[in-house]
């Protein structure tokens, strides 16, 4: 995997990103329009537009799960246009967490499992994997859930193990899209507060995709997106 110089504590570094999506023969629709940031690690950052705005298509290239039709991507100073895709999936599942609204549980396997599903693609041995998910439970205050299916935890249940999922394999930066969109506001702050204690206590670089205001007021820095533009960034 190719590196290349970058500026010390930058730990996300996109230029001129566009992001094209071809509809058909002789249509396009460009949805990303060169766009440019920088995340430093240990940042808390919000990413914030309405629906449409291109949120999730960045969140998407910026969690490895789509290429950019063109632009730069440097993370952790690799630039990732010249990694393979097989290398992209192992940097994936080792550096990137990802919290989902809709959780992405498994339905079939328990809390303990879900947990434990990274660390298996990971070759962590079974035992360490059992050990370590039950730990993420209980920094999740999910412990005396290890056992139980999706189906029978409430939505904010559902979506502390998508969190302790996400953090199986202690990655650098933890990627949450609209995690408290399908939450009520008590449950959704119980999630909130999980976020900062994993900015403050262990220092994760976080990236929240939200359309609210006054959650991307709790972090560090704002980025507003606006049909596939920045508009504003805050401080």
């Amino acid at each position: 995997m190719d590196k290349t110089d970058g500026a010390s504590g930058e730990i996300i570094r996109l230029t001129d990103i566009v992001k094209t999506f071809y509809i058909g023969t002789d249509h396009e629709l460009e949805v990303l329009h060169g766009i440019s940031l920088t995340v430093r690690e240990g940042e808390f950052v919000s990413i914030v537009g309405e629906s449409g705005s291109g949120k999730s298509t960045l969140m998407n290239i910026i969690g490895l799960l789509d290429h950019p039709t063109s632009g730069e991507y440097l993370l952790e100073d690799m630039d990732i246009g010249c990694v393979r895709d097989n290398d992209l999936s192992h940097i994936r599942n080792r550096e990137i967490g990802f919290v989902f609204q809709t959780y992405n549980l498994i339905p079939r396997s328990s809390a303990l499992k879900n947990v434990e599903i990274p660390m298996l693609y990971a070759g962590v041995k079974p035992a360490e994997r059992e050990e370590r998910a039950m730990e993420l439970l209980t920094m999740v205050g999910m412990e005396d859930r290890a056992y139980h299916n999706p189906d029978e935890l409430s939505g904010g249940q559902k979506q502390r193990v998508a969190i302790a999922r996400a953090m199986a394999n202690d990655p650098a930066i933890l990627l949450a899209d609209e995690p408290t969109g399908a939450l009520d506001s008590r449950t959704g702050r119980v999630v909130m507060d999980i976020f900062h204690r994993l900015h403050e206590e262990q220092g994760k670089t976080i990236l929240l995709i939200t359309h609210s205001k006054p959650l991307a007021e709790e972090t560090d820095r704002t980025i507003s997106l606006l049909d596939g533009t920045i508009v504003g960034k805050s401080c």
